[in-house]
């Protein structure tokens, strides 16, 4: 048996969902270009990530966790970033304003919006037919079920964690804290996958889950043991097996 399970055979495996299991098709840029132009208006897919990366980093410092401790919900926080970004390009007619951020805080409950990466569903069938039970940890909002669903991909889950439903974020333990509550296993008979490393690796380290680093593009080779690193999803499953016999 593998030296860290001696407490127990591997029974529940949580995993982080964007840039993990699906990535935004394209870019937020040019999203936002096509629903501009449904209006005639006509943006620069660039200088628009431009300002959604900034106003994204403004509203995450000043209303962490979609600001949901101070009394905003996910759809609150995504259309003041949608329409703060769009003024900073020159939108700025507020009806406009607020229809284009609705009509895009919709749109991203698409399947069309998002791109699966190729590796996901067959990991995702490979870890159940191990006998695990999966489970989802995410800094997200609580579109998370309707967009996992139009990917096709929910039905693999026994439950989702976000963080607007959750009240905290990653790499706060007590997020893990609830998804380990729903595994119904102690943290030692649990693993999680994500791309993140403080909020999937670390984070998850910290509370005593079997934490591993999607690195897809090899950055973190000096970071991280070799045996908690993994480059696609597809080897995932051979590491969780030492974890389960």
């Amino acid at each position: 048996m593998h030296a860290a399970m001696q407490g127990g055979h591997l029974r529940c495996v949580l995993w982080d969902v964007k840039d993990t299991l699906l990535k935004v098709r394209g870019s937020v840029g040019v999203q936002y270009s096509k629903e501009a132009e449904r209006w005639g208006l006509s943006l620069h897919p660039a200088e628009v990530d431009a300002a959604f990366r900034e106003t994204h980093r403004c509203y995450s410092n000043r209303y962490p966790n979609y600001g949901v401790s101070q009394g905003l919900t996910g759809q609150d926080w995504w259309m003041g970033v949608v329409r703060h970004t769009l003024s900073q390009c020159r939108v700025n007619d507020p009806a406009l304003l607020n229809t284009m951020a609705t009509n895009l805080y919709q749109n991203f409950c698409n399947a069309e919006n998002w791109e699966v990466f190729p590796d996901t569903k067959m990991a995702l069938e490979r870890c159940s037919s191990l006998g695990l039970k999966l489970g989802v940890v995410s800094n997200f909002d609580k579109r998370l079920e309707a967009i996992l669903r139009s990917c096709g991909l929910l039905s693999y889950f026994s439950f989702l964690v976000t963080s607007e439903e959750a009240g905290v974020a990653k790499p706060s333990p007590a997020i893990f804290h609830q998804a380990l509550q729903k595994c119904g296993t102690p943290a030692d008979r649990v693993a999680h996958i994500g791309d993140h490393y403080v909020y999937d690796y670390l984070a998850s380290r910290s509370v005593g889950i079997h934490g591993f680093l999607l690195d897809r593009d090899n950055s973190h080779k000096g970071d991280v043991p070799q045996e908690h690193r993994i480059v696609s999803l597809e080897d995932l499953p051979s590491h969780l097996q030492e974890y389960i016999v």
